[in-house]
């Protein structure tokens, strides 16, 4: 399913991504060494609770998972990348933290995603990974008008992240947002240009370029939800909501 907003549910989705925007400010502002996984879901689930608004991820089950995933954030560390399920782990020195948050408030889904270095010490591999995801995601979003095609936001993605070399996994990548989080049309983090669903004002979309730093590879914790990279390699994962205006892109998640 593909859906085109209107005015009234376009202004829903600018209150819901500036929820969800805020929501990953605040988390990465309190998530220090020591913080456990469990407590980021718990302040999570709160400020759900505190904006009336609606967990996409609690009751969610699909064929990729073993469902349901039970916890409102995806909390990937250091070789976890996607999917990541909060779990009793104590934050530590150096840690590569992603988080991945998406919720419906008045209706209308947004969906993010932030990686981070958690203390002070600052691996240069790391930092180097999550800016070129969040240099992909900006190329993405400009190559997002009305009029182009999803492989030319694919193909601008692919380029960033290819040019410095890292590997490109497609199966799991971009996708449509709107009343429910997954929909139509998937957008691969590489691609070619000039090809798939034509840009309409108002379409919703998740751009969230990730990588893993030396393979494409995927394997999937015995949690049955939690993907890593197959050599243990560390991880990077960026993503906003944007809306297709006349005008351009407008990104919905900014924090």
């Amino acid at each position: 399913m593909i859906e085109l907003l209107g005015p009234d549910e376009l202004r829903r989705a600018q209150a819901s991504g500036a929820f969800v925007g805020d929501v990953l400010r605040r988390m990465r502002e309190r998530t220090k060494v020591g913080t456990n996984l469990l407590e980021i879901d718990e302040w999570v689930a709160q400020a759900i609770a505190d904006a009336g608004a609606v967990s996409c991820y609690v009751d969610y089950a699909p064929s990729f998972g073993r469902g349901p995933f039970r916890h409102v954030i995806c909390t990937s560390v250091n070789d976890a990348v996607l999917h990541g399920l909060p779990h009793d782990y104590a934050l530590r020195d150096g840690d590569l933290l992603s988080l991945d948050f998406a919720a419906s408030l008045d209706g209308i889904v947004t969906d993010s995603a932030i990686s981070f270095i958690v203390g002070d010490t600052i691996d240069e591999a790391d930092a180097r990974m999550i800016e070129t995801t969040q240099r992909a995601l900006a190329s993405g979003i400009e190559a997002a008008v009305p009029g182009a095609r999803i492989g030319d936001i694919s193909r601008a993605i692919g380029t960033v992240l290819s040019d410095v070399g890292y590997p490109i996994n497609t199966e799991f990548g971009g996708h449509g947002v709107g009343s429910t989080m997954h929909q139509d049309p998937h957008i691969p983090n590489s691609g070619r240009p000039g090809r798939g669903y034509k840009l309409r004002p108002g379409l919703l979309l998740a751009l969230e370029p990730w990588v893993m730093a030396d393979t494409a590879v995927l394997v999937t914790d015995p949690d049955g939800w939690t993907l890593r990279s197959a050599t243990g390699a560390r991880t990077a994962h960026s993503e906003h909501t944007i809306a297709i205006t006349d005008d351009g892109p407008v990104v919905l998640t900014a924090q």
